[in-house]
Formats: structure tokens, sequence, C-alpha cells
């Protein structure tokens, strides 16, 4: 990946080198010069990364020279966001009016210090990236201007529906007959019969899983479904909660001992004729399995557990019966399969004798996989002349061999015709654990904070942009199971995937979950994913990327840890140490000056935030979800400037907003804000919405009923110009008594609202008359008590699907119309 990656680094240097604003610094402090002469190298380097990307594939030294190049490259990024980072908190501090470009106050005592230090430092980098492109000129690259993927850049691509594979499964209708047989007709000794699906990784036996489990007559057979994906770690303990939760559709008390857990789990499956799917099973331990199947075996006769995994010696383990060997589609299926996605809309070709001979030909390469049948159909997907299809048979596919089930190299071409920034978005992925759900927001989040996303057009925010790369990737088969709750999107990478992922990350990300991990993390590992208490054994000072995933069993962090992650992490864009019981947030983290992502979510006993945390101005994402004892969030919120996601859902002990908020115009999300219920903390009242018109998402305003000249600040918080937001919810509790007119009509949101909730009005008994103009709403919750005596007629409001009244004791009547979900 190095290559992909230098040459991004390359583009976004020679972009900060060229801004004016730092045109303007380097006049400050006399570097100029020495700023267009590390801009002219880099532009002399990056003119020949492209041809020795090609020439990394075959030739191991030009693969080494990459990483050597982009190591320096990444050096020289630090520098100048250090650059950057002080010039923005001088202009913070000294409240300067200098241009907003250049943001620069510097004192005349430390002015010049400043300017001879990073002098010596632009000077010592130019002069290790001029040694490298000197050792350029053995490898006799040549000078490319753009790169190979522009083509793909500037297709135009059909509209599909958001997140949603084109492909269905196709070719399993004799696997899927073969296996409800089993479930539904055959007649075992065994109440519960195991039944194994074997077959290596990409041919589909998840998928198989699922369209046997979402079959209606297995639906009607069984009184019971559960569904629970194992992967890699056999922990009987972690099992069984996930099979009590997909059970009851909840997650039982993490505090719960194994005696009460199975205990849980005898009373929901005692009795019942159930369904069990154990996906990705991979353990060979028989002692383990065992314990597991002991707890399983409370169901009347006809329950039935499927099992996927890809050895034989697993199906052995967990059955007695002869497992179903899942094989490789036929040719006819894999051609369909294959068409359907390789010529898209473009049905002509489909039928074109040149395009079919080709076709064919690449399809004997996949060995009827789907997933790779998926993944190189895709590629091809893009490219639109039989020239550029010979070449991809002829060029790429001639330089591998495989063996059956080896399918990295085949995987790895479709990864190869990725243009540069979907590259290292996709092996940045390699950070997850196997199976992991992944937060589609979060992850395009953590692709802004590196800089991976890439700004071309202004009217988009990079989170859209992102959310673009997602879909391209979604739309390459690089990701499976994308999913829509209403509240966010998920999806997971399939293990294939998740290999590739790791092969092309290279030494450069790593998950650390062992002391031998993490003794050999060095210092060209730049990302990684790692149980806390390991941190100790890491040698590398130059991560920019330490996630703990809540999966990842630790001890809490201890002020040792968080001292050595401040002291050796210097170079972090991204952290995120959420569910660790942490106690304190060290007063020292505004050390991390190059922060832009900062997750602290789920450490539910942190009171306060220290004040430094303000100091981190480069924050774009700042979290702390369900910290459900935080009191406030810091006094001077506004000098977090860059700030776009505040996140503080779940934190219930909040007694106000900071004043100051309503400055940071560039927020797009705030999901919390509380009304200062008696004045006494000196918060922020709602005028200071007033300005954020890019909230998107979910707003919560509570405390309303506290409100001061309500009718004054309900206009204050402007919430009709506030066209992003799809859910808003209004909380009254407490009313400070006065009587001022507190009326919902002054509160009148967006028309693009689609999610309307009113918790505890005790207000007029009129619903307000903005209601009808709320055509796109969809779900209305309005929960009592209230004054509501009579409710309006919704026919006005086509897309209207769920109403939900609670504890409304005044209501006398309502209309004919309400929609269903009443």
């Amino acid at each position: 990946m190095a290559e992909a990656i230098a040459f991004d680094i390359a583009t976004e240097l020679i972009t900060k080198l060229s801004s004016r604003a730092l045109s303007q610094v380097g006049l400050c402090w006399n570097l100029k010069h020495d700023i267009d002469d590390l801009k002219r190298t880099v532009r002399t380097i990056k003119a020949v990364l492209l041809d020795a990307e090609e020439k990394s594939v075959t030739d191991n030294l030009v693969k080494v020279w990459l990483e050597e190049l982009k190591d320096v490259l990444y050096d020289a990024d630090d520098l100048l966001d250090d650059f950057s980072t002080e010039a923005l908190r001088k202009d913070l501090m000294g409240g300067n009016k200098l241009t907003k470009e250049v943001r620069l106050f510097f004192s005349s005592s430390n002015q010049f210090a400043y300017g001879l230090r990073m002098g010596r430092q632009i000077k010592a980098t130019k002069a290790r990236l001029t040694l490298i492109g000197s050792e350029a000129n053995n490898f006799g690259f040549m000078v490319r201007d753009r790169p190979v993927e522009t083509s793909f850049m500037t297709k135009k691509r059909p509209q599909t529906h958001s997140f949603v594979p084109k492909d269905k499964i196709i070719g399993r209708d004799d696997d899927k007959a073969a296996l409800l047989k089993l479930m539904l007709e055959f007649e075992s000794e065994d109440n519960v019969y195991i039944i194994p699906i074997v077959g290596f990784g990409g041919l589909g036996k998840t998928a198989l899983a699922q369209f046997v489990y979402n079959d209606k007559m297995v639906h009607d057979h069984f009184e019971l479904k559960m569904w629970v994906c194992v992967s890699d770690v056999f922990d009987v303990k972690i099992i069984v909660e996930n099979i009590i939760k997909s059970a009851t559709g909840q997650a039982p008390d993490q505090n719960l001992e194994m005696d009460q857990l199975q205990k849980q789990l005898r009373e929901k499956i005692g009795g019942k004729k159930y369904l069990l799917v154990l996906d990705d099973i991979w353990n060979e331990e028989m002692e383990e399995w065992v314990s597991l199947k002991e707890l399983l075996v409370g169901g009347v006769k006809g329950s039935r557990i499927i099992v996927t995994n890809r050895s034989w010696r697993v199906a052995k383990i967990t059955s007695k019966c002869q497992p179903y060997v899942l094989k490789g589609l036929s040719d006819d299926d894999a051609w369909s399969l294959f068409k359907e996605i390789a010529f898209e809309q473009r049905y002509a070709d489909s039928t074109n004798s040149a395009f079919v001979e080709i076709g064919k030909q690449i399809l004997e390469r996949c060995g009827g996989v789907p997933l790779v049948i998926r993944t190189i159909a895709s590629t091809l997907s893009y490219k639109e002349t039989e020239k550029e299809w010979r070449s991809f048979k002829d060029n790429e596919l001639l330089r591998i061999s495989q063996k059956e089930g080896k399918f990295l190299p085949t995987l790895k071409l479709s990864y190869d015709h990725l243009p540069s920034h979907l590259k290292h978005c996709f092996a940045y992925c390699r950070l997850y654990p196997k199976d992991y759900e992944i937060r589609v927001q979060t992850l395009v989040q953590l692709w802004i904070a590196q800089g991976f996303i890439k700004q071309l057009n202004q009217s988009q925010s990079l989170e859209e942009i992102g959310f673009g790369y997602f879909k391209d990737l979604v739309e390459r088969s690089f990701f499976q199971e994308v999913k829509n709750n209403e509240t966010w999107f998920t999806c997971k990478m399939h293990d294939l995937m998740h290999d590739l992922a790791e092969s092309v990350a290279g030494i450069e990300s790593s998950i650390v979950d062992s002391d031998k991990i993490a003794s050999e993390v060095g210092e060209k590992c730049r990302h990684i994913s790692i149980n806390p208490s390991l941190i100790p054994l890491l040698k590398g000072n130059k991560l920019r990327t330490l996630l703990h995933f809540p999966n990842m069993r630790t001890e809490d962090l201890s002020e040792e840890i968080w001292d050595l992650i401040i002291a050796n992490c210097r170079c972090l864009r991204v952290l995120k140490l959420n569910h660790l019981d942490i106690q304190k947030i060290s007063p020292s983290i505004y050390k991390l000056k190059h922060l832009r992502y900062l997750d602290l979510s789920g450490n539910e006993v942190v009171e306060i935030l220290p004040k430094s945390i303000c100091k981190i101005q480069n924050l774009l994402v700042l979290k702390f979800d369900c910290c459900f004892r935080l009191q406030e969030l810091p006094k001077k919120i506004e000098k977090l400037v860059n700030l776009t996601h505040p996140g503080c859902e779940g934190c219930n002990d909040l007694t106000h907003m900071p004043r100051g908020i309503g400055k940071l115009t560039s927020l797009e999300t705030l999901s919390t804000f509380v009304v200062d219920k008696d004045g006494s903390h000196g918060g922020a009242d709602l005028s200071e919405l007033r300005l954020l018109n890019n909230l998107r998402g979910q707003l919560e305003i509570r405390n309303l009923g506290s409100v001061k000249n309500a009718k004054e600040k309900f206009k204050a918080a402007n919430l009709r110009e506030k066209q992003h937001l799809r859910s808003l919810v209004l909380e009254w509790y407490a009313d400070n008594g006065d009587d001022d007119e507190k009326s919902l009509e002054d509160l009148q949101p967006h028309p693009n609202l689609k999610k309307l909730v009113i918790n505890r009005w005790k207000g007029d008994a009129k619903f307000p008359s903005w209601l009808s103009l709320l055509t796109n709403l969809v779900h209305i919750t309005i929960w009592g008590p209230s004054k509501f005596k009579h409710l309006p007629s919704f026919a006005q409001l086509p897309c209207l699907k769920q109403l939900r009244i609670l504890y409304c004791t005044e209501l006398e009547s309502m209309d004919d119309n309400s929609p269903k979900g009443s």
C-alpha cells in the first residue's frame, strides 16, 4: 500500500506548501525560500510515483524504496501540521484579527526562535527527500502526470438504491432445498440436531445460511430463531451472551457470571423448537465445543443448529452427522452472476461475442467462488472497452497463479485497480476485528481524520464525499451485509477481504492483541487497534491511529498508560479509548495537538473533562456518548474551531451547554442541547442554536420548560432553518413556574424533518399549526402528560407511518385518519 499512500501524501503536501497561508507564514519567519525548495523536491518525486507503483508489484527493491519514501513524507506532513497548528493556536490565544487563512500571531520574543527551529526541520526534511529522490534514478522511473484510475474518477455511474449490493444469491436453490429437507423433514434421534456447512472462504456459506434462515417455511416451523457470529475467538461466555441477545433483542448484563447466564439461556430455549445458526466457527478444541453444546440441548425435538465453518475437522467436532459440503457455482450459474455485475446496464455488451469470450476466459480463473466472481466482475464493470478487458485478462490475470482456496492474488487484482484514494481507505479497515459490525459513519470520520478524503467539490461536505467512497467500495464488493437500522448504517467485511486488507496494509497497520505482536510493532507502524494493557510494550512513536474495540477485554486504563500515550504518541490523529472504565482523563491530553478524532465514549464514571481539551484545535470529532455521569462540556468549547461532531448522546447528567457553542458554525451534529434548569451554571441559552444550520441527524433539546423569555428564545433557536435535521426531540420536564407563555408554535422545524418527539409538554391543548407543513414526517411520538385533548387530522402528512401516544390521559379523541401503528 506504500505507493498509493505515498502518492496521496505527496499530493497533499504540495497543496499545503502552495497555500497562501503557508506562504504568508514563510514570509513572517523568513522561510519562504525553504518552503519553495521543499515544494519543488516533493513535486519532482511525485512525478515518478505512479510509475514506481506499477514496478513495485514485481520489484521488491522498488517496494522498499517506496516504504522509505513514505516514511519521510509522513514526517514532512507532521512537520507542516505542526506549523499550521501552532499558527492557529497563537491566533486563538492572541485574539488578533489577521486573515482567517493565516491565523498567525507570535510575540517578537519567540518568533525568531520558532522560525529558526522550523527552518532547521524543513531543511533536514528536504535533505532526506533529496537523497531518496536521487536513488530513484537507479530505477529508471518514467514521469507520469496523471493516475491510471482517472477514467474511474470521471465515469458516470447509474443511480442505485443506497448501499444495496446489486447481486443476489444465484445458483444455490438446490443447496437450499437440501438443507430445508434436513431441517424440516429429517427425523433425528437427538432433540437438537446439528448441521455443519463446510467450504472454503468466499463460497457463500453465510449467504446460504441466511437464505435458509429467512425462508418462510423455516419461520413458521421454529418457535425461536437465533443467529450468532462466532469467528476467531471461541469464548463460551461471549457466545452465550450473544445467543441471549439474539433471542431477546437485548444484551444481558455484562456483570453476570457464567452460572447466571446459562440459567437465562436455558429459560429462553427450554421447551421450544428452536433454530440457532453459529456462523464462522474456527475452534478445533473438543472440550470447548462440548461445554457450549451442553448448554444447548434444552430444545424440544426438531430443534436445529446450523454451524458454518471452513474445516472438516471443526465439522467433525461439532456434529456426528455428515457435513453439508458447499461447492463452487456451476459454469452456468457462475456466468449468470458474472454477467449480472460486469455488464450492469450495458446489456448490449453482454451479448457481444468478443466480450462474452473474454469474460468466460476470465471467469475460468475465479473457480466458481461467488466472492471472487463478484469482486472481479465489479472491477470489470468499470472498464468499458474490449481492449481494457483483454488487457486485464492478458496482463494482470497472467501474472498470478492460485490453488484451490487461495484467492488472495485474484482479489488483489481488484485492489490494484482501485483509485489511490480508495486503496488506503480499504486497507485502513484492517484495524477492525474480523466479523466486526462496522458503523459506516464512524469509519468515514476515521478516514477524514487521517486525511484520506479529498474535497474536490466545495458544495459537498467531507462526510458526504466519504460516504461516496464507501458506496464505491460496496459496489466493488469490498464490503458486505450493509444494513440501515434507521439510526446508522453498518457493514461487515468478508474474512477473505479482511485478509486482503491485512496483506496490502503490511507493517503499517496492526491488531495488537498479544505480548508478541506488541513487541514486534516498529517505527514504521502508523495505525493500531490494541488492548491498552499492551501499550507499555510498544516501541514505535509515530502512531497516527490508536483504537480500542470493546470486544478486546482489558483492565481499566491507568494513569501510567495515559502518560505513555501522551509521551510517545504525539503524532496521533485518532484516539479511541471507549468502554474502559476510565476514572479521569489526563489534563496533559492537550499535548496530542494533531488529534482530529477523540472518542472516550462509554466511560461511565467520568464526571468532568479537563479544560485543556479545548487546546486541541484540530479536533473534528469529540465523543463522550454514554458517559452517564458527565456533568458538563468544557467551558471554552468555542476554541475548538474545527469541531464538526461533538458526541454527548446518553449523557443524562449534563446540566447545561457551555456558552460559546453557537460560535461553532461548522457543527454537523449536536445530538443533545441541554437548557440550564435554574441558570446557576451560566450555560448557553437557545439563541446559541441560531446559526448552527449545518446540523444534521438528530437534535434533542432538554429542559424546555425552564426557558425564560420563551417566545423570544424559542424563535431565536431558528429551528425552521435547519434543513438537514431529520429527527427532533423536544423534552420539557421541569417548569420554572413563571407566567411566560411557552408555545410549541414558536419551535417550528424545517419541513424536511422525518421524526418528531414531544416529551412531557404541559402547555396549551392545541397542536401547533406548523405540523401540517411537515410533509416528510414518518414518525411522531407524544409522551405525556400533556393537555392535548384532540389530535388533528394526519391526512395531510402523506409519509406518516407511525403515531405513538403515550400517557396522554386528557386525550378525548383521535382522528380516523391516524396512521397504522398509532
